[in-house]
């Protein structure tokens, strides 16, 4: 995997969580920052699960292998379902969620390059 792709996706995770969590506590909704943060999330994830697939080969257990990639699709269904629920809940709760989904992508994505490194 890409390390530097990591570091700037736990990063971005991290971002997310913490103007979430801003928003949570001043009782803000969703607002274009969170979305473009949240987009540029998905975008990396989109290049980390490009380059997991074509690497995954290299994970000579299959049943890790099958894990891997699990966890590389699993990835990118968090941050559009949080968004997505946070655009429909207008109360401020809504803002708990995409902290939720912020760090889970983050321990989505440190259990990628866990089982990278560990295999590869």
């Amino acid at each position: 995997m890409l390390q530097p792709l990591t570091v700037v996706l736990l990063v971005a995770s991290g971002l997310l969580g913490l103007l979430a969590a801003h928003h949570l506590l001043r009782g803000h909704l969703v607002d274009d920052p969170l979305i473009i943060v949240g987009a540029a999330i998905e975008l990396a994830l989109v290049v980390q699960l490009v380059v997991g697939l074509t690497k995954a080969s290299a994970i000579d257990d299959g049943a890790e292998r099958a894990t891997f990639i699990a966890y590389l699709f699993t990835v990118l269904l968090v941050i559009p379902a949080t968004i997505v629920i946070a655009v429909k809940e207008k109360t401020q709760w809504a803002m708990a969620v995409v902290l939720g989904g912020a760090l889970v992508v983050a321990i989505l994505v440190a259990r990628l390059q866990q089982v990278w490194s560990l295999n590869v």
